[in-house]
């Protein structure tokens, strides 16, 4: 079923022309503004080939939309007297206190100064991802197995990170990067508690985010969404884009649904819903829960939502992706340059993305919030475009 106001049938007429040509199994969205829906719906199934229904309260891997959540967790810390922009790395983790850097061309120097809290939060620390087009230290990763698995705890995942080069100088160059699962370690040590606890008392509960957790109950897996797509994130990049086909995917190993006691990250491994989401992103707006509790102060917002990127490391970029007119902030992009944009956007608006084509955006200016979930890794298409484009049409 869907819901939506008469000029949102553009929304959901993109929506029924990808699931009609069968590029993904089942698309789910809300778009909220000045606090009321605009539009939301799903369209097509939980899994294909049995053609099962979208369940209410479907759950979905998030991947990197993770990392937003956990940043919050950090930036609360800090106003907390807890933790500090300008902490450095090595004094949570001494196996951090010596790092290399790994150049381009071949030499080994070492780092010229610590990494920072704000480096991890700002994707400027060195590290990186093992999928990124043209990193020189990705191999390296494949051969540690950063991501890939997901049985290890994250102290073992920063022990065998630590053992790796940088592939930059700190604070030198921005590359997506493991930095946000860095940030999660920092967070246990400096706190001395889980993430899941953390996450748990001063976001989930709050928001009445019931669904989101780094694993799924038993008792809620059959509202669990199929995963498709062309390959999982630790191997090498591809060349070129695969054909889109939807054949399940297995992505347990590195993300698995039944770990609580080991599997804990920060740049991904949240399972969450269309619903949870949505009041995390329209938290965003006020920085408050809905019974009118502040997690986060006024001004603490207005810093994250600051770009910190000078202007000579932009435009950002994942390999082939360009993030034309975005800067980063301590949340994630955010929007500069509207004559740079590449996509109907608004200066401010700010959010992420999850690699299973999940995506969530917030635009203080126009009081818009807006999620769009599915489940296919790797995807080239541009349905996240599409749909906020859609959604920004509907605006009067």
């Amino acid at each position: 079923m869907t819901f939506f106001s008469k000029r949102g049938e553009q929304v959901q007429s993109i929506a029924d022309k990808y699931i009609e040509a069968e590029l993904f199994s089942g698309i789910e969205w809300q778009v909220e503004t000045n606090g009321q829906v605009l539009t939301a719906g799903s369209v097509g199934c939980s899994d294909h080939a049995q053609q099962t229904a979208i369940p209410d309260g479907a759950i979905y891997r998030i991947f990197s939309m993770t990392k937003p959540i956990v940043s919050m967790l950090a930036l609360q810390l800090i106003e907390q007297g807890r933790l500090r922009l300008y902490d450095m790395l090595a004094q949570f983790d001494e196996r951090f206190g010596n790092m290399m850097v790994l150049t381009a061309d071949g030499l080994i120097k070492p780092a010229e100064r610590p990494i920072t809290v704000e480096d991890l939060l700002t994707h400027r620390a060195g590290f990186t991802y093992e999928f990124i087009h043209g990193c020189h230290i990705g191999q390296y990763y494949r051969e540690a197995e950063i991501n890939a698995d997901g049985s290890r705890t994250l102290d073992q995942m920063m022990g065998a990170l630590a053992e790796l080069p940088l592939a930059f100088q700190p604070g030198s160059n921005w590359r997506y990067s493991v930095s946000i699962d860095v940030l999660a370690h920092v967070i246990e040590r400096a706190t001395g508690e889980s993430l899941p606890s953390l996450l748990a008392e001063n976001i989930f509960s709050p928001l009445g985010m019931t669904d989101t957790a780094f694993f799924v109950p038993e008792d809620k897996r059959s509202r669990l969404m199929t995963m498709y797509g062309v390959g999982i994130l630790d191997g090498s990049p591809a060349l070129a884009p695969s054909p889109q086909t939807l054949e399940p995917l297995d992505v347990d190993a590195m993300y698995p649904v039944d770990q609580p006691d080991t599997f804990v990250r920060g740049g991904l491994g949240l399972y969450s819903t269309t619903e949870d989401y949505m009041a995390f992103a329209r938290m965003l707006l006020t920085g408050k829960a809905p019974d009118g509790t502040v997690l986060l102060s006024r001004k603490m917002l207005s810093l994250a939502q600051t770009n910190r990127i000078p202007e000579s490391q932009l435009p950002l970029n994942i390999g082939p992706s360009v993030f034309l007119g975005y800067g980063w902030g301590l949340l994630g992009r955010i929007m500069l340059d509207q004559g740079r944009a590449s996509t109907l956007s608004n200066e401010g608006e700010f959010g992420w993305a999850g690699a299973a084509t999940t995506y969530f955006w917030v635009d203080p200016g126009e009081q818009t919030v807006g999620v769009v979930m599915t489940q296919y890794l790797g995807t080239a298409l541009p349905l996240s475009d599409d749909l906020r484009t859609a959604a920004y049409q509907m605006l009067s």
